[in-house]
């Protein structure tokens, strides 16, 4: 049977709602006046250059601050994929997408969705209650190395909307060396023009309310010398430097460049280093220091309002219009906390650096499409029964799916897979919860005629029950939560309140241990051990 999943390639299906008179966001506004809220996004950008991801990148993602992110979003270059690393991440999550995962899932954060392209890899994570309300997902990629058909260099993205308001997250890495400012910038331009996405309400990156451009963009610092250059990095002088930064001479002529936003570079460029130490290059070529890796954000620019006289606001197109009356009813502000390098990691000859920002917005629903719950008691005795209705339209189908998820990370270890990988130099700890939608203990199909409707009776809907085969349960139990994919929009829609499946009373009178295999609880007696 076809089991569902979560595929790290482009979408390219059909917008459910492109004919619809309006878009699925705009279907939902919740009425009300509704106070701005305040959402944390920490960002990272890393050239790791083929390196395998450092024992402890706690301080990375401030895993102990006090003010937890409610978004991460990490884009690397220059990921190792040489051939055999790359036959095992096809089959499994890479090195650095395991690490993050594992990290995060304790800490209540799942991986929502990610993109890679030979070395770039994009990840976006969220917190658990947010996930709801992350919907028309999508991810695609640009390639611009060896004219357009090799993928060492360009461009990946992940677009989604937050709450309803439209976000793009672009991770590039452009061409290399002093000399090539300008082919940087047309490359950048072309990533932009080429991407598309199927969405009704933003089909461009330019398009979207707001834009995150980031990455090893590779400008460099040119006309000063070597020692003037080093002079100031020693001295903290950072400012000296910044007028012969090529982007920022860039963006004084390049009227692409002019509507992104970077806060100030008060930190050491963070290019080139010696592996393993603090020391700028002491290698034959001794390149010169530069701010290569960059976080740079796009407001979309309001729609200016007609003017006053004209009261049926003659000069505006209907999309401008649209976006004016969401700019005033739902406005969305971005506010720059953090801008710094990281000197502390050192496997590379990049110092990653992380961005922090505090979004401020006006949420334009709180509902979320389908709500579902556990109907009685869980265990691996009984057949289980899942109850969830519809609480918004939205475009249902039989390939839409509720999965069951571990969320008390128990860790262990899978033997077997260590040793397959050990040839391949990578270094695997299975984490037990729910870390990706790809996650799922178990599955099971909704029924699509059941759930059908429109918005004349959305008030009457009835509850729909599925059914859980006992043998798919897992036998020891567990803090668990049931959630509702949804096909079509290529997200999560709806997650249960936390239940606890009850241990197999059965497996325990009979003495049978569980073990964990390709991700579903299977009992094996004692005696095999």
């Amino acid at each position: 049977m076809h089991k569902p999943g979560v595929e790290n390639v482009p979408y390219s299906g059909v917008d459910p709602m492109e004919d619809s008179e309006e878009p699925l966001e705009s279907q939902q506004l919740d009425l009300g006046e509704k106070e701005e809220e305040g959402f944390r996004l920490h960002m990272v950008t890393w050239n790791v250059a083929t390196a395998d991801p450092p024992d402890d990148v706690t301080t990375l993602l401030h895993l102990n601050s006090p003010k937890s992110p409610d978004l991460y979003v990490i884009g690397l270059q220059e990921v190792y994929s040489g051939p055999l690393r790359f036959v095992s991440d096809a089959v499994f999550d890479d090195p650095w997408s395991y690490l993050l995962m594992s990290l995060l899932a304790p800490q209540k954060y799942i991986k929502v969705s990610s993109i890679r392209m030979q070395g770039l890899l994009l990840l976006f994570f969220s917190k658990l209650e947010h996930v709801p309300f992350i919907r028309d997902v999508q991810a695609t990629y640009t390639r611009t190395g060896l004219f357009g058909y090799w993928g060492n260099k360009g461009g990946v993205s992940i677009r989604l909307s937050f709450y309803g308001h439209t976000l793009c997250f672009l991770n590039c890495h452009l061409a290399a060396h002093m000399n090539y400012a300008s082919e940087r910038v047309d490359e950048f331009e072309y990533i932009m023009d080429m991407q598309s996405f199927d969405c009704k309400r933003a089909p461009a990156i330019v398009d979207h309310r707001l834009v995150f451009w980031f990455g090893d963009l590779n400008f460099r610092i040119q006309d000063h010398g070597m020692h003037f250059v080093r002079t100031c990095i020693d001295k903290q002088n950072y400012s000296l430097l910044w007028s012969k930064d090529q982007l920022i001479m860039m963006k004084q002529k390049e009227q692409v460049l002019q509507e992104f936003e970077e806060g100030p570079l008060d930190f050491q460029p963070t290019y080139k280093f010696d592996r393993s130490s603090d020391t700028y290059d002491t290698s034959a070529k001794k390149r010169k220091p530069a701010w290569t890796d960059r976080i740079l954000w796009r407001l979309r620019p309001k729609a200016l309002p007609p003017d006053e006289e004209n009261e049926n606001k003659v000069g505006l197109d209907a999309k401008k219009l649209k976006q004016l009356e969401e700019d005033m009813e739902y406005p969305l502000k971005i506010r720059q906390d953090v801008y710094t390098s990281m000197m502390e990691y050192s496997i590379s000859d990049h110092k990653p650096v992380i961005g922090i920002f505090t979004l401020e917005l006006r949420k334009m629903y709180e509902t979320p499409l389908v709500r579902l719950r556990a109907e009685g008691d869980w265990s691996a005795d009984i057949d289980a029964m899942v109850v969830y209705s519809p609480l918004q339209p939205f475009p249902s189908s039989t390939w839409d799916w509720i999965g069951l998820y571990k969320v008390d990370n128990t860790c262990f270890t899978a033997g077997w897979f260590s040793v397959l990988v050990e040839s391949l130099h990578v270094c695997v700890n299975f984490q037990v919860g729910f870390s990706s939608v790809s996650d799922y203990i178990t599955y099971t199909w909704v029924k699509d005629d059941e759930v059908a409707f429109n918005e004349e009776v959305i008030q009457v809907v009835t509850l729909v029950s599925v059914y859980v085969s006992k043998e798919e349960i897992p036998v020891q139990g567990g803090d668990c939560v049931l959630c509702y994919y949804c096909n079509a929009l290529k997200c999560i829609i709806g997650i249960s309140e936390p239940f606890q499946v009850q241990a197999s009373k059965v497996a325990i009178e009979e003495g049978m241990l569980p073990e964990r295999i390709n991700g579903l609880d299977k009992a094996v007696s004692g005696d095999d051990f």
